[in-house]
C-alpha cells in the first residue's frame, strides 16, 4: 500500500512542471517584443491576431468605462481595424517587470496616422503558465501635462 502511494506521488510530482523565471532584463525584453507584436496587429489590420494577445479576463478602460473580457474588447476595437490604414500606432518606451516574472507594465506613446503624439498607453501583462505574455489591463491617457511628466 505504501509503495502504491509513493508511486502515485512520484507520478503527480513528475507531472508538475514549473516555468523557469527568466532574468529580469530578459523579462522586460520579452514584454517589449510582445507589445511590439501586439501593436503590429493594428498595422497589419489583423483583428484576429490582436485578440490572441488579450487575456480572457482582460479589462480595457475607455472614456465610457471598463470593457471586460477578450470577446467584448475585440468587438469594441473592431472599428479601429476597418479600412486600409491604421488610425493610430503605439510602441513601448518603458517596460518594468516584477522579479517573480508574473506581471509587467509597458507604457509608451500613441501616434495618430500622421505620426503626431496623441496619447500614452499603459498596459499590464501577465505571464501565462505556458510562458506567453497576455494583456490583462490597458488604459490610455490623452496627451496632457500629466502624461508629459510621466515620460
Amino acid at each position: 500500500m505504501i509503495r502504491q502511494i509513493l508511486v502515485v506521488m512520484v507520478m503527480v510530482l513528475a507531472g508538475c512542471r514549473t516555468v523557469q523565471v527568466p532574468a529580469h532584463g530578459d523579462l522586460e525584453k520579452q514584454v517589449s517584443a510582445t507589445e511590439l507584436a501586439f501593436a503590429q496587429t493594428m498595422a497589419d489590420r489583423n483583428i484576429g491576431a490582436f485578440g490572441d494577445f488579450i487575456s480572457d479576463e482582460a479589462v480595457f478602460f475607455s472614456e465610457n468605462g471598463a470593457i471586460r473580457g477578450r470577446e467584448n474588447i475585440v468587438k469594441r476595437w473592431k472599428s479601429f481595424f476597418d479600412g486600409k490604414t491604421a488610425p493610430f500606432s503605439w510602441s513601448p518606451d518603458h517596460v518594468e517587470a516584477l522579479d517573480s516574472g508574473q506581471l509587467a507594465l509597458s507604457t509608451g506613446p500613441v501616434l495618430d496616422a500622421n505620426g503626431k503624439l496623441i496619447a500614452r498607453f499603459n498596459s499590464i501583462w501577465r505571464r501565462e503558465p505556458t510562458g506567453r505574455w497576455k494583456i490583462v489591463f490597458d488604459k490610455g491617457c490623452e496627451v496632457c501635462q500629466h502624461c508629459e511628466v510621466a515620460r
